[in-house]
């Protein structure tokens, strides 16, 4: 009897897109204060009240003029009728007058222009007032900033589903905006399976067990969930005992949105979390053909209360398997379920073509993705050892080459880069 023929590896797209596809973002709104409001997702568009900025205004210290006065005075030269700062109005700019003015200050009625002060110079007094002449003959318009040119009220300025930044915060604070809804945090749930795995400080290294290693995979996973904005609860090391698995797995289920772990989801008699999850919930096991990250986990853990379900996915125990598989698939997954909208969530980044400055004389059957590291010259170097338990590769490294399957690289060739600091923003 032939043995059952096992399934062929997914494309990287397709298990992207099934799991997307089952990522609704998390219900609920709350409203933080805009200071406080970083990394955060909207959960309303944002619609301006007022214009930015409300009024004509000049973008230079300088003087208000009418351009059509200067060209009919004579020897260049007109006094100067009043003095407008910041945050003051000033009156209707007399005939054959200019306005001293300064970066930000409203634009007096009949101002059509406005020159910076390095381009005049005194000319004396004429009749108790100063006399200014000026170098240049503006165009009308000149360093005047109109109304609303920024905003315009009414306007959607920040839609629903951008992820707040320094440059967003501050738009929505010109908007006069102190508070702003956002999405609630998605909650995850990390835990680490093995009793191979030991934490850094509870055993000094001279007295590790020979079949013990310490538990990397906890720390950078928590931290890449914090980058994102998560809400982490580290649910530390689960033994490798069915009765525990289910307890922490029924335990998370209750108060999160996505149960996160790293390593258990093979077919050895040791390895809980599948039966666990199948017990609990669904769960599907993937074969993607990539390297490193060949197996990957998703599914759901049932509650006990009416709100229906919480996320499952289970990554490979290796460490650099389980950091790519991170990036290109728990990122906008996480991405997905904040409500974010836009490529963000969508997959990859847009990779860059950069010229690689090594050689690969054999490409792997699977997709590869190559830890490598820009140079000096501008092109990329390899991590000469490619191995998914060699974290060293992902420090060394700002990037991965995503290779296609079978591809050899010759020094020279543009491939295709996707940097570490797009994949982790």
């Amino acid at each position: 009897m032939q043995p059952p023929q096992r399934p062929g590896l997914m494309v990287l797209e397709d298990a992207m897109a099934a799991l997307l596809a089952a990522a609704g973002p998390v219900a609920g709104v709350e409203s933080v204060p805009t200071f406080d409001a970083d990394g955060r997702v909207l959960a309303e568009d944002l619609v301006s009240a007022l214009d930015v900025p409300g009024h004509d205004n000049s973008s230079m210290d300088g003087y208000a003029v009418r351009v059509a006065d200067l060209q009919a005075a004579a020897g260049g030269a007109l006094p100067v009728s009043q003095r407008i700062p910041a945050g003051h109005f000033g009156a209707a700019l007399q005939a054959g007058t200019v306005a001293r003015i300064f970066t930000g200050a409203p634009l007096p009625a009949g101002a059509d222009a406005v020159v910076m002060q390095e381009e005049a110079e005194p000319a004396g007094e004429a009749g108790g007032l100063p006399l200014v002449r000026f170098q240049v003959r503006p165009e009308p318009g000149q360093w005047i900033r109109r109304q609303g040119e920024d905003v315009r009220r009414g306007a959607v300025v920040l839609a629903r589903g951008t992820r707040l930044g320094p440059a967003e915060l501050g738009l929505a604070a010109s908007m006069g905006f102190a508070q702003l809804p956002v999405a609630p945090r998605v909650r995850v749930a990390l835990l680490s399976t093995g009793d191979e795995l030991v934490m850094p400080g509870d055993v000094p290294p001279a007295q590790m067990k020979p079949s013990a290693i310490y538990n990397s995979n906890r720390f950078f996973l928590r931290a890449l969930l914090q980058r994102l904005g998560c809400e982490v609860s580290d649910l530390g090391i689960v033994p490798d005992q069915r009765d525990a698995t289910l307890a922490a797995l029924r335990s998370a289920a209750e108060a999160h949105d996505l149960i996160l772990s790293s390593g258990g989801v093979s077919v050895g008699e040791e390895d809980h979390i599948k039966p666990a999850v199948q017990q609990l919930g669904g769960l599907d096991l993937w074969q993607i053909g990539m390297k490193p990250g060949k197996p990957f986990a998703h599914g759901w853990v049932g509650r006990a209360a009416a709100d229906g379900r919480c996320h499952f996915i289970g990554l490979p125990g290796n460490p650099v398997s389980s950091f790519v598989t991170f990036l290109l698939l728990v990122r906008p997954f996480l991405l997905r379920l904040q409500g974010v909208v836009g490529a963000a969530a969508q997959g990859l980044p847009p990779a860059q073509a950069l010229v690689a400055h090594f050689d690969l004389p054999k490409g792997d059957k699977r997709r590869e993705f190559l830890r490598v590291r820009r140079n000096a010259a501008g092109g990329l170097d390899l991590f000469p050892n490619q191995s998914s338990g060699v974290l060293t590769s992902v420090a060394w490294g700002d990037g991965l080459v995503d290779n296609p399957p079978g591809r050899a690289i010759a020094h020279g060739d543009v491939v295709q880069f996707l940097p570490f600091d797009a994949l982790l923003s």
